[in-house]
């Protein structure tokens, strides 16, 4: 079933069931009416007769009869004698109306409680006793009001289910006017996957809503694939150096055998130095093509041992360059993913190791879910500053030294998907600080026994 006519249905339904449940109700009111009119009528009959003492079977036209608490009957008008009748005349139960049949017709009865009456025949009195007046009204012109008003109100219902219908139709045909608009501009980014077209933001209700709504998932996605055809711009601009490079070398190699020696062990170098970067790139790139995709559930880990063991890595890479480095650290504990933190800190101490003269130190603190990293380079340009993190950005001082512009991008990127920040600027004294915060974690009582093992 279409939503259409899950609409229309749905319309239809309310005012039906509206329509029907007017006409009830004016039926049960009617009815209810009716029937109070009668019991005054009957009420009043009955007064009546107390006050007159009618010992005739018919006042007016409407049969009645004294009931003693026995059964019989003093004055009888074929009135049904039942439990509750002899009740109200032994005065063990109130005055009462009720519907009966009488000889295949119809009737509102009262009975009620007379107390202790006195019967005559003439003046003779012949009988005192706890008694029950039960007076009846015949129904037929109730119930021929109520056929006639039920006759109406079937055609009432009809005309009016119908009436729904009609207007459940125009109203979902109208309602679907914008969402099928909607429809079919969606049809059309489908189709001819222009991600650049807008809607019409329309007005403040929920179908204006949507259609700002999905502006935006197109703004997004066209964001995303603009990022993704710079990335692939970027990534081909960076692979082409060493590629270059590495082709230029390979044409050297078919001499090989005319080379020293010496410049053979260069030229291998070279080769090994190329495919290394080539590597890296290739590894970055995979990186940061990944996001925040989770690859693997989130545990808890300290992330001071993180960081202890990601330093002692930095420092065989230091010693080449007699460069040190130093840690301060806190147990501190936070959850995510923890290989790809382990990527964040390595890139950090990759980056302050590059830019540390030969000898200097690099100085590392951990505490409280924030990793600091200060080497003693030349600092951070103004310039630079707010670019340190994007894709592929190297500084002018930076395009004579190794790498891709791509380290730092990924430590953002994973800062940014374990919930935390990073941050960049120029220490005192001289030398870049770098400090990642990440969100802290409560370690489970088995987590702290391990810690103090």
């Amino acid at each position: 079933m279409t939503f259409r006519s899950r609409l229309i249905l749905v319309a239809a339904a309310a005012v039906v069931v509206a329509v029907l449940a007017a006409c009830a109700a004016s039926y049960f009111v009617a009815r209810h009416s009716l029937l109070d009119s009668v019991d005054g009528t009957l009420q009043a009959t009955a007064n009546t007769i107390r006050a007159n003492r009618v010992n005739e079977v018919r006042s007016n036209g409407i049969p009645y009869q004294w009931t003693l608490p026995t059964g019989r009957t003093v004055v009888y008008g074929g009135l049904p004698v039942t439990a509750a009748v002899r009740a109200a005349a032994a005065g063990k139960a109130p005055s009462f109306y009720a519907d009966i049949t009488v000889r295949g017709r119809d009737y509102r009865e009262l009975v009620q409680d007379a107390g202790r009456t006195t019967f005559f025949v003439g003046n003779t009195v012949v009988l005192t006793s706890p008694a029950a007046l039960q007076v009846a009204l015949p129904l037929t012109s109730v119930e021929s009001q109520l056929n006639r008003l039920g006759a109406i109100l079937i055609v009432v219902a009809v005309v009016g289910i119908a009436a729904a219908l009609g207007l459940a139709w125009l109203v979902g045909r109208a309602a679907m006017v914008p969402l099928d608009d909607l429809t079919a501009a969606v049809e059309e980014v489908a189709e001819t996957t222009d991600t650049s077209r807008r809607l019409d933001p329309g007005g403040a209700d929920e179908l204006g809503r949507l259609r700002r709504a999905f502006n935006h998932l197109l703004s997004a996605l066209d964001r995303s694939q603009e990022a993704q055809r710079q990335l692939v711009l970027d990534a081909g601009h960076e692979l082409r150096t060493p590629l270059t490079s590495l082709r230029t070398n390979l044409e050297v190699v078919r001499r090989l055998d005319d080379l020293p020696p010496e410049d053979r062990a260069v030229l291998v170098d070279d080769l090994l130095t190329q495919m290394g970067e080539l590597t890296n790139l290739v590894g970055d790139l995979s990186e940061l093509a990944r996001g925040d995709q989770r690859q693997v559930p989130p545990v808890t880990y300290r992330l001071d041992q993180l960081v202890e063991e990601a330093v002692a890595v930095a420092v065989t890479h230091g010693r080449s360059r007699d460069v040190r480095f130093t840690l301060a650290a806190q147990p501190c504990w936070t959850r995510g993913q923890r290989e790809r933190v382990a990527r964040a800190v390595g890139n950090l101490l990759d980056n302050a190791l590059k830019w540390s003269p030969d000898g200097a130190v690099v100085e590392v603190t951990c505490a409280d879910g924030a990793v600091t990293v200060r080497d003693h380079g030349p600092g951070i340009g103004p310039d630079d500053l707010p670019h340190v993190f994007d894709r592929f950005y190297r500084a002018p001082a930076a395009r004579a030294l190794p790498g891709s512009g791509l380290g730092l991008a990924i430590v953002a990127q994973v800062a940014e998907a374990e919930g935390g920040t990073v941050t960049a600027g120029r220490a005192d004294g001289g030398g870049a600080l770098f400090r990642l915060d990440l969100p802290t974690v409560q370690p489970s009582p088995a987590e702290l026994a391990a810690l103090d093992d």
